[in-house]
């Protein structure tokens, strides 16, 4: 790989945006850091705890949740080059720390050149396998949720990530998006289309509990807070038809912005876009098979 070796300023600031999405407490003094609005408690709990849980295996994993094989999967990095993973190894501040720790090793003098080789190849690897896959829209959803302090942080990843791209040349499609389950193409029970919809891998977007109560506005349908599935499921049972529509379209809304934020030739958007664009068109058809009531609840 030729991967530029990572300045020190750069690394302290991976680490201090990661510092964001950890501790309340560390959140604040992080933001003061970087010169950032600084998030309240319950902010912060509204952005990394109810809506935008910072960890990879949500967004990568087939069940949508914490742990499972993607956090594995990332734990297994973390064995790879070494380093002991901790008990949150898919964590966003884990990762930025880890991002920054290599690149300051990368940079802190003469070096073998079988250990430069290897600093290369598992900063590359860390940002193309467990990084990139998934931060851009996770970012995206966290800048949806409007929150005065922690959308600015967003932004700023985002952007630092996107620096960092071009640092880092893809080849090969990650192996969490290659090992994804296949898009459901006419779903013929509610349990696969609440499946669908509330793993982001799937689906090819990401629908937090705040986006969930615009869908319940648009459709006219009371919004039962609860788990998403909960929520989700009430939302069609009550008006099946809105909900569908408006689902389609924040579909088609995430896979255009999959596409605009998209790099120059990057795999990675590219795969987000046509996945979500895939479950806008599925959303769209409306099969009576995809709605409540149709087929025993799955």
């Amino acid at each position: 790989m030729t991967a530029a070796p990572v300045p020190h300023g750069r690394a302290e600031l991976f680490r201090a945006l990661g510092a964001v999405a950890g501790d309340p407490a560390d959140a604040r003094t992080a933001c003061t850091a970087l010169d950032l609005p600084v998030p309240g408690n319950a902010e912060h709990t509204e952005v990394f705890v109810l809506n935008c849980p910072p960890c990879a295996a949500v967004y990568l994993g087939a069940e949508g949740g914490l742990g499972g094989e993607a956090a594995d999967r990332v734990a297994g990095f973390w064995r790879a080059i070494g380093v002991p993973p901790p008990a949150e190894p898919d964590h966003l501040t884990a990762l930025l720390s880890l991002y920054a720790r290599l690149g300051e090793a990368a940079a802190a003098g003469p070096l073998a050149p079988a250990t430069a080789g290897a600093l290369t190849r598992a900063r590359h690897a860390l940002f193309w396998e467990h990084l990139w896959p998934w931060l851009p829209g996770y970012l995206d959803a966290v800048d949806d949720l409007g929150t005065p302090a922690l959308a600015p942080w967003a932004r700023l990843v985002r952007r630092a990530l996107t620096a960092e791209r071009g640092r880092h040349p893809g080849g090969r499609l990650p192996l969490a998006l290659r090992a994804a389950p296949a898009p459901v193409a006419e779903p013929g029970r509610t349990g696969d289309l609440l499946d669908m919809l509330t793993t982001p891998v799937r689906s090819g977007f990401v629908l937090t509990r705040r986006r969930l109560a615009a869908a319940a506005d648009a459709a006219g349908a009371g919004n039962r807070i609860g788990e998403r599935r909960f929520t989700l499921r009430a939302l069609l049972d009550q008006a099946p038809d809105e909900t569908l529509s408006w689902l389609s379209g924040e579909a088609a809304r995430w896979s255009a912005r999959h596409e605009a934020g998209r790099p120059a030739g990057d795999i990675v958007q590219a795969w987000w876009a046509r996945r979500a664009a895939r479950t806008a068109q599925v959303l769209a058809a409306g099969t009576a098979a995809a709605r409540p009531g149709s087929q025993p609840p799955g």
